[in-house]
């Protein structure tokens, strides 16, 4: 990788193979998608191909590896990886991870936990998945507010009275917006009795479900209208490149990144969600391998959940990026 490659550069390099390469898309489809000539993408699927991104990226595989997992183990800390086999349908893939975790769920839930759920479409998936789950008396607490356009499916106390209703637990919902205008009104409303009694729940939960996001054009957030394009633009430039459970803003180091997007959510923060012995972090889509990295580097993940191809390209971008590291540590100390 080029010594001048930035952060924001290597994350749209590895998204334009894994769309090229795992999803089929022309060339000409992505030059009108990221706005870039026909031969610079050529020549950035080239780049792509010579730093081995793409020979391990896009490698589709279609059983669990042991060997993948311990690798997990043993770059970031974590203590299971679960892996779907590869789907290029979406909404297949979403499918097969959520069923990974409401198995996993239905093994380690016991009588009495506490799980904090998170907002969005890899979350709420998990509970239109489990089947025929053991009864278990715990509790499912919203731990980010809601919002109106997220709707039944994504919304997070609707997503907890799901996985109550299956599993027969109760459900406590955050009556708190998700999203505020600014960071004043949110730190008013954390004041509130009901709002911190519930999030004061939130933080002593045994287990917590959560979405790592993206800051494509089809993230939630996006979609949901929470941040304007021009917004999602800056943040991007600046180095975000995802974030933990629709709150944290993060870059690719797993530090929070500088964006005035930060500090309008009212949910758990990563400081938080480091407290829950087990933080559960899924991730479906292949446009996630960035925001998956951050998210691992932050060290609050205990279990991640993902597809075997965003597997591959975490390894292959951890590789890129810590490369690029060492190279630079290298020219600031003259060596």
């Amino acid at each position: 990788m080029p010594e001048t490659m930035n952060d924001p550069e290597l994350t749209i390099l590895t998204e334009i193979a894994a769309a090229y390469y795992l999803e089929q898309e022309t060339q000409e489809a992505l030059s009108r998608k990221y706005h870039m000539s026909r031969a610079k993408i050529g020549r950035l699927l080239r780049q792509a191909r010579e730093e081995g991104i793409v020979e391990i990226a896009v490698r589709t595989h279609p059983t669990l590896s042991l060997r993948l997992e311990q690798e997990f183990v043993k770059r970031f800390g974590v203590d299971r990886v679960l892996i779907a086999a590869d789907n290029r349908d979406p909404d297949a893939q979403r499918s097969a991870l959520a069923n990974l975790v409401a198995n996993y769920l239905d093994k380690t839930l016991l009588d009495g936990m506490i799980v904090a759920v998170g907002m969005g479409r890899n979350v709420g998936a998990v509970a239109d998945n489990i089947f025929a789950p053991t009864q278990k008396a715990v509790t499912f607490v919203s731990a980010i507010g809601g919002s109106l356009r997220a709707g039944e499916f994504m919304n997070p106390d609707h997503i907890c009275r799901r996985l109550a209703s299956r599993f027969g637990g109760e459900s406590e919902t955050l009556y708190a917006p998700a999203l505020v205008a600014n960071p004043d009104i949110r730190a008013a409303l954390l004041k509130n009795d009901t709002i911190k009694q519930t999030l004061d729940r939130a933080r002593r939960a045994d287990l917590a479900l959560i979405g790592v996001g993206d800051l494509s054009e089809d993230s939630n957030m996006v979609r949901m209208g929470w941040f304007s394009p021009q917004e999602i633009v800056e943040a991007r430039l600046s180095g975000t490149i995802g974030d933990l459970m629709g709150y944290d803003f993060i870059d690719i180091e797993g530090h929070q990144s500088r964006t005035p997007m930060q500090g309008r959510i009212i949910g758990l923060t990563i400081g938080e969600l480091e407290r829950i012995p087990n933080v559960i972090a899924i991730a479906s889509e292949n446009t996630k391998a960035a925001g998956i990295l951050g998210a691992l580097r932050t060290g609050v993940v205990n279990t991640l959940a993902t597809s075997a191809a965003n597997a591959h390209t975490v390894l292959a971008l951890d590789d890129a990026t810590s490369k690029r590291r060492q190279r630079a540590q290298r020219l600031a100390t003259g060596q």
